[in-house]
């Protein structure tokens, strides 16, 4: 039987990640790096050093008319991501969109016209879903008793604040754990939720708590935070434990195993993901790997990167957000002794 011909893919966004996607399917058999768009016409001749011969765009609707991709990633600015993702789809293109969808509810939404009931010409990308040890976890968890609780911690450094003042903890980290909790507890809604900040000494968010009930008295447990001091790991740490009836699990992929000591202690693998002028292998790669069985129409997207699981997430995370700031603007009681 013949092999499939490479999927060919364009990218659009090259950021820090969007960068990476297009060094990934350079070492994929899966698929062909076809297409790079950039809106920064500065921006051209650096494509061209990195990825000689691949031709490169500054205007999307020049991109797609010209044919030389038939599958895009999307992973330019979040505020791009619709009028992007809406030009591609009625393309007739298949589209990997990095989280999330958009930066509102409502917005994100309106896509909903372009997206196939299925979701199989849109599938979001998320690489926590792609990792080796999460996917193991959830075929294991697959032959167990259903999951009663589980808690997710994800911790980054403490320079956050400072370096990126007003970014929030549960839109920008825990985010990754909602969408495990939702793979894991196959796509149920919450019923419950419950969310609360805290605030450093500068009244930076540099803590935020969840508590999220599910059908049945289940309870997901999650915190993200900036308080990882420089002394650990360059991306702090990452655990989910997750208990059901006569069994636990634990996961803990962030830093991996690695580490090395000289003058100092180091990990050199904060996450699943190498690039290399040789060779991608991780959670990223798997990931692009999966998208293009998607596009070729032999895997539908997986549980936890449909279209309906990045609405949920948004919405979840919207109900989170509310909950916090109602917290916070609650009067703060007084010590009986003041």
């Amino acid at each position: 039987m013949p092999a499939e011909r490479p999927v060919r893919l364009g990218v659009v966004g090259l950021g820090r990640f969007g960068r990476l996607h297009a060094q990934t399917i350079q070492h994929l058999s899966e698929g062909q790096l076809t297409a790079l768009v950039t809106r920064r016409p500065e921006a051209l001749a650096a494509v061209e050093a990195d990825f000689p011969g691949v031709p490169a765009f500054c205007d999307l609707e020049q991109a797609v008319t010209s044919g030389a991709a038939e599958a895009w990633i999307v992973a330019c600015s979040t505020s791009d991501h619709v009028p992007v993702t809406r030009r591609l789809l009625q393309a007739g293109a298949t589209v990997l969109l990095e989280k999330p969808i958009a930066n509102q509810l409502g917005e994100a939404q309106t896509l909903e016209p372009c997206v196939a009931a299925d979701s199989r010409n849109l599938m979001l990308g998320h690489v926590v879903l792609f990792n080796s040890e999460f996917r193991q976890l959830c075929r294991e968890v697959s032959t167990l008793s259903p999951i009663q609780y589980l808690t997710a911690a994800r911790h980054r450094p403490d320079s956050i604040p400072r370096q990126f003042p007003g970014e929030n903890p549960l839109i920008a980290t825990m985010v990754h754990d909602l969408y495990l909790v939702r793979a894991l507890l196959d796509s149920a809604e919450p019923v419950g939720w419950q969310a609360r900040y805290h605030r450093n000494q500068d009244g930076q968010l540099d803590l935020a708590t969840a508590r999220l009930e599910f059908p049945g008295g289940r309870l997901a447990d999650l915190v993200a935070s900036y308080l990882a001091p420089s002394g650990m790991a360059p991306r702090g740490f990452d655990r989910l434990e997750v208990f059901g009836s006569g069994w636990a699990a634990r996961l803990e992929p962030n830093p991996r195993p690695l580490q090395l000591w000289d003058t100092r202690a180091r990990w050199p693998l904060a996450l699943e993901i190498q690039t290399s002028p040789d060779f991608a292998t991780g959670m990223l790669a798997e990931e692009l790997r999966c998208f293009c069985r998607v596009v070729r129409g032999s895997q539908s997207v997986p549980a936890g990167a449909t279209y309906a699981d990045g609405l949920a997430i948004q919405r979840w995370m919207e109900w989170l957000a509310e909950d916090a700031a109602n917290a916070e603007a609650l009067p703060k009681p007084t010590n009986a002794h003041d």
